[in-house]
């Protein structure tokens, strides 16, 4: 195997792929990278077993062929290179990297004990890129990261014709999104439980193209994979075999009081405030017309914090405690200059969404998008 290839662009590639690799591998080749050569296409790719990641680029090639290499050295490797052309042979046992001055020889893993990546499953339906990588990173933040808790690590991936929906929990807070895609079959309908690491990685870093294209395997649930692809970059994930939780059920369908909160000035007095918070103490938010009142701390030998941030507040007054980082996190799930918390009582769920800007001079208050909603359970405060 020989090839030219850009710097950048190698380095891009092998990046990309090796942030799938396992950190402990179970055994020795799952810790390689695949690359491959067909004619001037160079294949990049990673599987152990759960999740597979593969990149395509183009190169000069003199003479096709794959081998194994370590992949997080690779990367490193590649990372490192002066910005000069870069010349890789493969003879043997090892495999040699020239850019410039620079030449590295590194030892090839046996091609032959390495697992074949799953084939991409049929494709689903497709979704702008930047939307599909928000609604992933709003819902995520609440996926649990205990692995004994399997159906806390995953976001629920509902489709319903035009519509996806996207849910996740760890038992103390849920996060619910929906956003529009183009399905390839009208009336899909499909309900899986993908990693959500797994999830929030692909996402984020499948934006080299305008779009995402989801594909499911047959019957989309159950042990199956879950198919994304973006320009030149491909990803599956093994499915969660577990029931997730009734989250509509959990979700209030009215409230008693609500608060509109600016979120850049509320979030600023919150971190003030939770400074002194003590690991696993609330934060107490005492909401009043016009105010709310945020105060941490309280007993003699703890520090103390008290600030005041003006809001709008419909409702009888309000004392309720929320975990300062679970509070914050919804904040910046947001993405609006303004947010609103609906509640029930001291004691049962608030629940935060994004509120629209008002375009008129009007005082009518302003529209809701219902497309993301953070639902947060509070914590009884002292006394």
């Amino acid at each position: 195997m020989k090839f030219r290839v850009a710097r950048e662009v190698l380095a891009e590639a092998v990046a990309w792929t090796a942030r799938s690799l396992p950190p402990r591998p179970s055994v020795p080749v799952l810790a390689g990278i695949m690359l491959e050569v067909q004619g001037s296409q160079l294949s990049v790719s990673g599987f152990d077993y759960e999740v597979s990641a593969r990149s395509e680029i183009d190169v000069q090639s003199t003479e096709d062929g794959r081998t194994l290499v370590p992949g997080r050295l690779l990367a490193e490797i590649t990372r490192a290179l002066p910005p000069h052309p870069v010349d890789v042979v493969a003879e043997g046992a090892r495999m040699s990297i020239t850019c410039g001055n620079a030449r590295f020889s590194l030892p090839t893993l046996p091609v032959e004990d390495y697992p074949s990546l799953p084939s991409m499953p049929s494709a689903a339906g497709v979704v702008d890129s930047d939307a599909f990588a928000e609604a992933v990173s709003q819902v995520a933040v609440a996926a649990g990261r205990d692995d004994t808790l399997p159906m806390l690590t995953g976001v629920r991936l509902e489709i319903e014709g035009d519509v996806v929906t996207l849910a996740a929990t760890d038992r103390y807070r849920l996060a619910v999104r929906e956003f529009a895609w183009r399905p390839e079959t009208p009336g899909l309908s499909a309900a899986v439980l993908v990693p959500a690491r797994t999830l929030a990685d692909a996402a984020k870093t499948l934006t080299s193209g305008p779009e995402v294209v989801l594909s499911l395997s047959s019957g989309g649930s159950g042990e199956g994979i879950l198919g994304m692809s973006g320009k030149d970059r491909q990803t599956t994930t093994r499915l969660l075999d577990a029931e997730f939780v009734k989250y509509r059920a959990i979700m209030p369908n009215e409230s008693s009081s609500f608060a509109e909160l600016p979120v850049g000035l509320f979030t600023d007095a919150a971190k003030r405030v939770a400074l002194v918070a003590e690991r696993g103490t609330p934060l107490r938010c005492e909401f009043t017309p016009g105010q709310v009142t945020l105060k941490a701390g309280g007993t003699d030998d703890e520090g103390q914090a008290e600030e005041r941030c003006d809001v709008v507040f419909d409702g009888d007054p309000l004392t309720i405690g929320f975990n300062p980082t679970f509070l914050l996190d919804g904040l910046a799930a947001v993405h609006t200059p303004r947010a609103r918390m609906d509640f029930t009582t001291a004691l049962k769920p608030a629940v935060l969404s994004g509120v629209s800007e008002q375009t008129g001079d009007d005082d009518r208050p302003a529209e809701r998008p219902g497309s993301y909603r953070y639902l947060i359970m509070p914590v009884r405060l002292p006394g």
